[in-house]
């Protein structure tokens, strides 16, 4: 009989949580920051433009007010700057200040030596297979949401 611990998603899942894990306490240790920091840092830094709010939360996968949280800490810090949008008296741009690109710069160094660990653990065949699979993954899961969206 099939359980979970046999489930494709599950086995993913695990991994996921593995990888984010070591990666919360290598930035923590390193640059002071916590996983969501450095996402958000890392989105910010790749945007090379001002963000707002909602595209950042979106581009994350959370809900804008975690991101709200998140940006509020990172700000208090100044690591990112919050401006007003100069069309909507409401809305945000956000950027990296100065500070924040240094950090930015850091962690997009340390992420990128990790993932050379993590890839060589596999040969050059198994890292494109890798790559492969992860993609006929993530088309197949985008389906099935098309699909289920369409249910309701």
């Amino acid at each position: 009989m099939t359980e979970i611990r046999d489930l494709l998603s599950f086995k993913l899942h695990r991994v996921a949580n593995l990888l984010s894990r070591s990666a919360e306490l290598h930035y923590r240790r390193e640059f002071k920051v916590s996983l969501w920091e450095w996402r958000t840092i890392a989105l910010l830094g790749a945007a090379n433009e001002p963000v707002s709010l909602g595209q950042l939360a979106q581009a994350a996968a959370i809900d804008k007010g975690q991101m709200s949280r998140v940006v509020a800490g990172l700000t208090k810090r100044r690591l990112v700057v919050r401006e007003t949008h100069p069309g909507d008296g409401r809305g945000v741009h956000l950027t990296l200040s100065k500070a924040g690109q240094r950090t930015y710069e850091g962690l997009i160094r340390a992420a990128l030596e990790r993932d050379q660990a993590f890839r060589r653990c596999l040969s050059d065949k198994e890292a494109q297979a890798f790559d492969r699979v992860l993609s006929k993954i993530a088309n197949e899961a985008r389906s099935l949401i098309q699909i289920e969206k369409a249910q309701k």
